[in-house]
């Protein structure tokens, strides 16, 4: 048994952000939040004029990858369709506040409850 803590942890995208070039970019990974993160979203201008734009000024700062893309910035997240914003705060959550990618589930036809991989999403696998 290892003692290794995961730090980073991998997702994908329901739809894909949609970059200027028209290629979609679903594949990403994102890390830990960290107290710096937090300190630095309260001296961050946009958030102080309007603190509806911390959840992109976050998630900037802490996907470290998305697809091809060079960087993440939160005006390219401005472009997220709502589902893919909904799930990647979903993914924040998740791995930041319960320390893991998975969320329990209940089937909508049998009643069953299970366990989901965040990080397979469009392509979820149940785990019993």
């Amino acid at each position: 048994m290892t003692n290794e803590l995961q730090t980073e942890f991998k997702f994908i995208l329901p739809k894909g952000l949609v970059d200027d070039q028209g290629k979609i970019h679903r594949q990403g990974m994102m890390r830990l939040a960290t107290a710096k993160d937090e300190i630095w979203l309260q001296k961050e201008p946009r958030v102080r004029d309007n603190p509806a734009y911390s959840v992109l000024v976050m998630l900037a700062r802490v996907i470290t990858n998305l697809g091809e893309l060079s960087s993440v910035t939160p005006d390219l997240l401005e472009n997220l369709f709502t589902q893919d914003l909904a799930y990647l705060r979903t993914f924040y959550n998740q791995i930041n506040q319960q320390g893991s990618a998975t969320m329990r589930v209940k089937c909508p036809q049998c009643n069953s409850n299970f366990n989901v991989e965040l990080e397979l999403s469009g392509e979820s696998q149940a785990t019993p």
